[in-house]
């Protein structure tokens, strides 16, 4: 638990307020759109979560752009983890959930260190809302459903286009902030 708490000291308690509520709002989200989506989703046979994913993704993004710190995506993706195994909400996959919630999040935190970018710029944010959703539909691809090839390509390009609106999304609420002075620090 050593590396956990050293993780956390990089975050300020403001970082982790942000954090903690981008989590909430990305289950709260969940929990409303599931239903609705899964009323098209089901008639083609398809994961929701990878039509819907890029309105949940979208909170892993948002926490990025408002710390501006390393990590605040993987953190959310864990926050939504413990929280859907405790409560029980829809979209809980038990103790796999750690996986599935966590993987997008260390999907957007390795490709904004990769790329040198934290959300700073519309491209940034629509390649990682991509590869959050992409990670996501996989987990729970290999979790639950295993599907055939076709079928996981068609999830898959689904996936791509439900995240960049996610990035696309994220990117555009962060501009918004930035004119109420609701912003990233500096550090990254």
């Amino acid at each position: 638990m050593n590396w956990l708490a050293k993780a956390l000291r990089r975050f300020t308690v403001k970082d982790l307020i942000l954090i903690s509520a981008m989590a909430a709002l990305g289950i709260a989200v969940k929990t409303v759109i599931t239903p609705l989506i899964h009323l098209i989703s089901a008639p083609l046979l398809i994961p929701g979560g990878a039509l819907a994913g890029g309105l949940y993704m979208m909170w892993l993004l948002m926490a990025v752009g408002l710390t501006g710190k390393r990590g605040a995506a993987t953190f959310v993706g864990l926050v939504q983890a413990i929280l859907v195994t405790l409560i029980g909400v829809s979209g809980s996959h038990g103790l796999l959930s750690l996986l599935s919630y966590t993987l997008p999040g260390l999907a957007v935190d390795s490709c904004l260190w990769l790329m040198r970018h934290r959300i700073c710029c519309l491209p940034c944010a629509f390649i990682a809302g991509i590869l959050a959703n992409i990670s996501g539909t996989l987990a729970v691809n290999l979790i639950f459903f295993r599907l055939p090839a076709l079928p996981l390509l068609f999830s898959i390009l689904i996936a791509v286009f439900s995240g960049g609106l996610g990035g696309v999304l994220a990117w555009h609420l962060l501009q918004a902030l930035k004119r109420f002075s609701i912003t990233a620090s500096e550090e990254y």
